[in-house]
């Protein structure tokens, strides 16, 4: 981690120690990562939302496994991204930096759509549609891309078939990075087209730095006013667009407004972490308030059941504004109680053994958690299909499905990124 001695960093200067690029952030992002396949893998057991595989068994704690996934999961990724975000614009530039993210971000979007989406959208139309058999090729150009009639009992999702899938996170990844580099720009071409219209003289150089002015730490009351922020904002939205309605932003932008506050809010907290050293300055004890909070309402969410009629997803009425209420506030606790847990067992886990640097497996894992998020999600749902109508417990499928799902996404992430081809993207 990277201090200095006055516990503060000047605004714009990058930590210390960037080339460790926090490690404990790394191990953070291969457990979500694995929370991601681990959410997937229950996907057809538990929550009631459309997904490629129909007709499984239902157990009511997997449905809550999934809501509480869906409170911190994401919002916690996207706050991880950002983190990483100014320093790497910094240290490679403007144009360089948006190329590699396009390169990174964009190609696998971009194929992903045209691969295995439409691969996962097939299965799905051939097993539970109804309609009479196609080939993969007629069923890409006459439904997939939307070029044929739509069928007057189509049964959707969505018309056409045409989606993102679980790509949507790189997408709006995408879209948030570019976002900032845009702002970044104008914030520096306004800067100094003010400069140049100034009537006051600049005041004389000097290799004197001014001193820092320290810059305040996110308290309680800071993350009240956070949870408060983004509940508010979370309902207004959700009374156009409940939950797991998505909207093509663009013709384009696979976005779920629903969750739209608490995601671009992370980003956005990720940016600021890394300008103003909140990861290292945060107070622990603070940290761990709000994550056993956090645990407690969990608690409570699995007692209560996350079906529970006193939840909604939206719309103008009591259970959806304590449904945004609660998720929001959920949302905050975990991702802070989270990042702190994870930080202080990494020191911790530095002092026993006197070194900062990951070993080989934990650098696999990182270095593969990108990949294994783009190719997880058609290794799942294939285990899912072979467990269909085998008389199984909806737990017994949704382990099996996570217990192959993560080890064979991570070996088939590791192989993938060694060919020269994808090497530079994944």
């Amino acid at each position: 981690m990277y201090t200095l001695a006055s516990g503060v960093r000047p605004p714009g200067t990058r930590p210390s120690h960037a080339p460790n690029r926090l490690a404990w952030l790394d191990t953070l992002r291969i457990v979500l990562t694995v929370l991601v396949v681990v959410h997937h893998a229950a996907q057809p057991y538990g929550p009631a939302d459309w997904w490629y595989v129909e007709g499984q068994p239902r157990n009511p704690a997997l449905a809550t496994l999934s809501a509480v996934g869906g409170t911190f999961a994401m919002s916690l990724f996207f706050f991880v991204s950002a983190v990483f975000v100014p320093a790497s614009y910094e240290r490679r530039g403007g144009w360089s930096f948006v190329k590699g993210r396009l390169v990174r971000l964009g190609i696998p979007v971009v194929v992903g759509a045209v691969t295995i989406v439409p691969g996962l959208m097939y299965a799905y139309y051939v097993h539970y549609r109804g309609y009479p058999p196609v080939s993969f090729a007629r069923y890409f150009t006459d439904v997939y891309l939307g070029l044929g009639e739509k069928p007057a009992d189509w049964t959707g999702p969505s018309w056409p078939d045409l989606q993102f899938g679980h790509l949507w996170f790189i997408q709006n990844l995408l879209a948030y990075t570019l976002l900032y580099v845009l702002l970044r720009v104008l914030c520096r071409e306004t800067a100094q087209l003010i400069r140049r219209h100034r009537d006051t003289p600049r005041p004389p150089r000097t290799t004197e730095l001014p001193t820092p002015t320290p810059t305040p730490v996110p308290g309680h009351r800071a993350l009240l006013a956070l949870t408060a922020g983004i509940a508010v904002a979370t309902f207004l939205v959700r009374l156009r667009y409940p939950l797991d309605t998505w909207v093509p932003f663009l013709d384009f932008l696979q976005v779920e407004p629903a969750r739209l506050p608490q995601h671009a809010t992370f980003f956005t907290l990720g940016v600021l972490a890394h300008r103003y050293d909140w990861l290292s300055r945060f107070d622990a004890r603070t940290g761990w308030m709000w994550l056993s909070g956090g645990l407690l309402g969990v608690a409570v969410l699995s007692a209560v059941g996350a079906d529970a009629a006193s939840f909604g997803p939206g719309g103008l009425d009591g259970p959806s504004a304590l449904w945004a209420a609660y998720e929001s506030a959920l949302c905050v606790a975990l991702c802070a109680g989270t990042l702190t847990l994870f930080r202080e067992a990494a020191g911790k886990a530095t002092t026993n053994t006197t070194t900062t640097v990951p070993g080989p497996l934990a650098k696999e894992l990182a270095a593969s958690s990108y990949a294994v998020y783009i190719v997880h999600l058609p290794m799942v749902v294939t285990v899912q299909y072979y467990l269909a109508d085998r008389g199984l417990t909806a737990a017994t499928a949704w382990a099996t499905a996570a217990l192959t799902g993560v080890p064979a996404a991570f070996a088939l992430a590791a192989g993938l990124r060694r060919l020269p081809l994808l090497r530079r993207v994944l």
